[in-house]
């Protein structure tokens, strides 16, 4: 049986770094973890999807649609969630 590491796999796989397969899989990887720390810091914080909703004027739908990373997501409404939240994020940018 033959075995790859991690970047072996996702480069045979999902395609080589730059390309835009690569690109959009790991887009969409980071909103899927984006939409998971929503949904976790919502539990610890104990609010249910419509309480959260509540919070920063938005529908249940919209809240379970950003946790589940379904649907267009801004990062005005990413910054709205985490501040209701009272969570603290870092955006880092690097060139």
């Amino acid at each position: 049986m033959t075995q790859y590491t991690l970047k072996e796999a996702e480069d045979n796989l999902i395609g080589l770094k730059g390309t835009l397969e690569r690109d959009q899989y790991e887009f969409e990887l980071k909103l899927a973890l984006i939409g998971d720390m929503i949904r976790m810091t919502r539990k610890k914080r104990k609010l249910t999807q419509e309480e959260l909703g509540a919070l920063i004027g938005v529908k249940k739908a919209q809240i379970s649609r950003l946790e589940r990373n379904t649907g267009n997501v801004t990062i005005e409404t990413i910054l709205r969630v985490f501040t209701a939240l009272e969570a603290q994020i870092n955006f880092n940018v690097v060139l």
